[in-house]
């Protein structure tokens, strides 16, 4: 419908701005619905009877939703109860391997976020020979790709005989990377320096004003860098599953490949796995629900530093 009194009001340059705001709107809206799509049908399979799978596989609507699936990968039915509600005879010990899980990504996210604050408070405030050049190096290995580095870390792993172990799994993440460093070097820099010079005329020295003054001072940083190394981690397949074969050390993802590879009857138990999967990505869904908009105004923030 065309208003005349409306544009004369608002202008052409008024009405340029709303059709390219609705434009962007829509492009936003569409991105949205290529995201969520996939996630939908997992959803929907996750809670679809196995017996109608395959009819219903292709349909956007929901039909007969159940829990069974959810009940039959946490272990709460029996086995015979599993093969006649359509599993493959497939298992998983979904308990053990979200433990793993959660050690492993507590463990990667304490360490990580550790070593990379100390290292981005020393590229910030201290002076040493040759710190331009070394944080040169660590900005440079941002772009170093991870298989580069698989085998020789996977050599040093076996050398040192940590595979099946938790600790030949964190090794290659419990150090400082290249992207959590320098975003906290990018918050550290903006802190006040007065504050730390008060502090070291009264006596303290850097770890001091390291622990009392720059942590408390960094908390939303540090928690957006926690939770999105968390992310990462917890996401975390390949690695482990090259290290860490023995059943009773599969984190999460290297859990639901094996229940995948399992075929007893024949077929994967695809409702199963999509189950499985729906709970595993559920920690992350709410994550980025809970703190997405602070991850986003921490990243502008140090960018623009």
């Amino acid at each position: 419908m065309n208003f005349p009194l409306v544009s004369a009001l608002l202008g052409p340059q008024q009405q340029r701005m709303g059709a390219g705001r609705m434009l962007a709107w829509l492009a936003l809206a569409a991105m949205l619905l290529v995201t969520l799509l996939p996630l939908w049908f997992v959803l929907k399979t996750a809670l679809l009877p196995h017996a109608d799978l395959f009819q219903h596989s292709s349909d956007l609507m929901l039909h007969q939703p159940t829990l069974a699936n959810f009940a039959r990968v946490l272990g709460l039915l029996s086995p015979e109860e599993n093969l006649r509600l359509g599993g493959s005879g497939a298992d998983i010990n979904f308990a053990r391997a979200l433990g793993n899980s959660l050690l492993f990504t507590s463990i990667v996210v304490v360490l990580q976020i550790s070593s990379s604050a100390m290292a981005a408070y020393a590229f910030a405030r201290l002076r040493f020979p040759g710190r331009q050049w070394l944080f040169a190096l660590f900005i440079g290995s941002m772009m170093v790709p991870g298989v580069v580095t698989l085998i020789p870390n996977f050599v040093l792993i076996k050398e040192l005989g940590w595979l099946n172990s938790m600790a030949g799994m964190v090794a290659p993440f419990c150090l400082m990377q290249g992207f959590s460093m320098f975003f906290l070097r990018q918050f550290f820099l903006s802190i006040p320096r007065d504050l730390e010079e008060a502090a070291v005329l009264d006596g303290a020295g850097h770890i001091f004003v390291f622990c009392r003054i720059v942590l408390p001072l960094s908390v939303a940083p540090l928690a957006t860098i926690a939770m999105l190394t968390g992310i990462n981690t917890w996401n975390e397949f390949f690695w482990p599953y090259l290290v860490a074969r023995d059943e009773a050390m599969q984190v999460l993802p290297v859990a639901l490949q094996t229940f995948k590879a399992q075929s007893p009857q024949g077929q994967p138990d695809w409702t199963g796995l999509m189950a499985a999967a729906s709970i595993a990505v559920l920690p992350t869904l709410v994550l980025l629900a809970a703190f997405g908009r602070r991850v986003v105004e921490s990243v502008q923030f140090s960018g623009g530093k």
